[in-house]
């Protein structure tokens, strides 16, 4: 008889992977909120050496200074009231792009003379400068909302459009054919099979169409208000900018930036996270 082979101990056979725990700090390390708000507040210590060392307030007021201005116009209540009414106009025009940029991706995907329409239009204005176009909304529109909520559109519809109809054509065959065999056609077609497949490209559009309405908005109430005489926050930063406060300058576009921090972890964030990162769509 051959001689037994000799066993091996269970531990060699299957080996115990001891993991170390995490202390606080890494814990702590590894929660993105906690790592961006030391990034924010090292970028505010930044801004006040800076300031500190140039002494001349009117060009570059200190991160101080620009906070007292931000809570004066808070207490005051003349900030929220500008936001308030900047935001009004803005969620005006975005929903109107997002809507008319859906109609012209519906068209797209229906037929070639959509696709066509929608990549000739998109390719002539998409590079045009939406703020560019206020002179003449001016002209057609009015003094009113009616002249930003057309600028707004113009920068809103058109990356949308095309982040949406890219992300359409790029959804794999094998995925559109299963949709065709359980008999999908029409609009369950396009909210079963296109949407959900599509939906990064189409969630990447819809924040490029933000910040370029956000900043197309502000923009455009620097020039509007000085016509209108009332506006909400650039026309706050062009009316302190003539009073030389600069330190509530400051505080307009802190507010312009804080806000738009908001909009992008608060809401676009939380939709990704239950969107594109639960179907594990996220790259």
């Amino acid at each position: 008889m051959l001689p037994e082979a000799p066993t091996l101990p269970e531990q060699a056979i299957h080996p115990v992977i001891a993991e170390k725990p995490l202390s606080p700090a890494e814990k702590l390390w590894n929660i993105v909120a906690f790592r961006k708000t030391l990034l924010l507040a090292g970028l505010a210590v930044v801004w006040q050496i800076y300031a500190v060392h140039l002494d001349n307030p009117l060009i570059f007021p200190s991160f101080t200074a620009t906070v007292d201005a931000l809570w004066e116009g808070l207490v005051s209540g003349v900030l929220p009231l500008r936001a308030a009414f900047t935001l009004k106009v803005l969620l005006i025009g975005y929903g109107g792009g997002i809507v008319l940029a859906t109609l012209l991706t519906g068209l797209a995907i229906g037929s070639r003379l959509g696709n066509d329409l929608l990549e000739t239009l998109t390719a002539m204005f998409n590079p045009l400068p939406a703020i560019a176009l206020l002179p003449l909304a001016l002209l057609w529109f009015g003094l009113g909302n009616g002249s930003l909520i057309f600028v707004l559109i113009h920068s809103v519809l058109w990356p949308v459009a095309l982040s949406t109809h890219a992300g359409f054509k790029a959804v794999s065959p094998t995925l559109r054919m299963v949709g065709r065999n359980y008999g999908l056609a029409g609009p369950r077609y396009v909210l079963q099979i296109l949407i959900p497949a599509a939906f990064p490209s189409i969630l990447s559009g819809l924040k490029n169409g933000w910040a370029f309405a956000w900043r197309t908005l502000i923009a455009a109430e620097l020039v509007f208000g000085v016509s209108s005489g009332s506006g909400g926050l650039g026309w706050f930063i062009y009316e302190n900018k003539n009073q030389l406060e600069i330190p509530a300058v400051f505080a307009g576009l802190l507010s312009v930036i804080l806000i738009g921090l908001a909009v992008e972890n608060l809401i676009f964030r939380n939709i990704e996270i239950r969107t594109v990162r639960r179907w594990g769509m996220h790259a």
